[in-house]
């Protein structure tokens, strides 16, 4: 199988995978590849933080003409996957000088399935692009044809819990990547200061308490298929919910607007999180640590310009909040706005180059310590950027 995700986050990925079990785990350019039976299928979907789908590779051949890619996807016996009176829908991927556009190949596979049946049965399935029997993936590659099955269906980074948002909301395997980046591992507090519509808290949580990151998904594309079973699926959810483990510390949010806190509280409601998470309305600008030892912070301010912000000042005033209110503290932040970083007035100790859609951001961490080691480590230089490019963009 393969799982796909964002460019930067394979070793995650990979990571991720191997704990779960997986098989002949090998990581490539924005996916994994791996192997495991049905029921691994079912769980790496289940689970899965930082993959967008899981594929299901079934044929490949190769083709350099149309002709060539009609008469490869005849090849495969589709009645083994779909009938007659189901629909389909294939997404094709074209890196290719012999096939200019992907909607082409797409209508040349559709063409050679539904002719297979018309030939065999006198009857032909439907194309449905919005809710299909069956998802197929058509992956060209110079002349190398892959053939595979989407057993996700829609991308996995629609957990199921996130319903009210607000302008620009971080993307779930966005926001689970970048605090796996960040070393969360729930072994502490966590803060989100400027927590919008709770997706970092969400994924904060389901981190820290083990909880299967689409434990709230109402439907994946499998449970279509003609060998699903049931009973499987419902032992495999079962055994990953025995693995949920307690919490002793805790997890808030702060947002300045109310409309932001009451969306924040129905999503992490909709998450079944309440008992870990708190939110408050608050102005981040306004607090200070209340928590003893490390506290481990995430967010994502603004950056985008259609929010009525002076930047320059609104950077600095991050820096000061933390110099001055935050000892103790591992801050993480990720902002596409890369000039209002120098306003920050703090030199950071990473910094990890993303992409969120097609704005080039910069993930950072500035380590605010307690005491005199703050002085000392605070004028140190930053370490060599790391590069990691990730799209925010559900199909990739």
């Amino acid at each position: 199988m393969v799982a796909k995700t964002f460019f930067g986050f394979e070793e995650i990925l990979a990571k991720e995978l191997q704990m779960l079990g997986a098989q002949d785990v090998e990581q490539g350019v924005r996916m994994v590849s791996f192997k495991g039976d049905k029921g691994f299928m079912y769980k790496a979907n289940l689970s899965l933080r930082t993959a967008l789908k899981i594929l299901k590779p079934i044929y490949f051949f190769k083709a350099n003409n149309e002709q060539a890619l009609y008469k490869g996807i005849s090849g495969v016996n589709w009645s083994r996957y779909i009938s007659a009176n189901q629909t389909f829908v294939i997404d094709a991927t074209v890196h290719s000088d012999n096939f200019n556009h992907s909607e082409f190949v797409s209508q040349k596979c559709k063409d050679a399935i539904v002719d297979q049946f018309r030939e065999r049965t006198g009857q032909r399935p439907s194309i449905d692009k919005i809710h299909p029997d069956l998802r197929i993936n058509i992956h060209i590659d110079k002349d190398q044809v892959s053939v595979a099955l989407d057993t996700s269906g829609n991308s996995l980074h629609q957990r199921g819990y996130r319903t009210a948002t607000n302008i620009a909301p971080i993307n779930e395997v966005l926001a689970a990547g970048v605090l796996l980046l960040s070393g969360w591992d729930g072994q502490g507090d966590f803060l989100d200061p400027m927590c919008g519509s709770g997706t970092f808290l969400a994924e904060a949580a389901m981190i820290a308490c083990n909880i299967p990151a689409n434990i709230n998904r109402k439907e994946f594309a499998f449970e279509k298929w003609h060998d699903w079973d049931n009973d499987l699926f419902d032992n495999i959810t079962d055994s990953l919910l025995k693995r949920v483990r307690e919490f002793h510390y805790t997890i808030k949010g702060f947002d300045k607007a109310p409309s932001a806190v009451s969306k924040a509280k129905d999503n992490i409601k909709n998450a079944n999180l309440e008992e870990y998470i708190t939110i408050e309305e608050k102005n981040f600008f306004d607090t200070e640590k209340t928590t003893q030892g490390k506290l481990h912070m995430v967010f994502n301010p603004p950056y985008d310009e259609r929010l009525d912000i002076h930047m320059e000042e609104f950077y600095k005033n991050i820096g000061d909040t933390l110099k001055k209110n935050y000892p103790g503290t591992n801050a993480w932040f990720i902002t596409g706005n890369l000039d209002a970083l120098k306003f920050v007035g703090l030199k950071p100790s990473r910094k990890i180059k993303l992409f969120n859609a097609s704005i080039e951001a910069r993930l950072v961490k500035y380590e605010m310590y307690e005491g005199s080691k703050r002085t000392k480590f605070q004028t140190q230089e930053p370490e060599p950027d790391n590069t990691a490019a990730v799209s925010d963009s559900s199909d990739q």
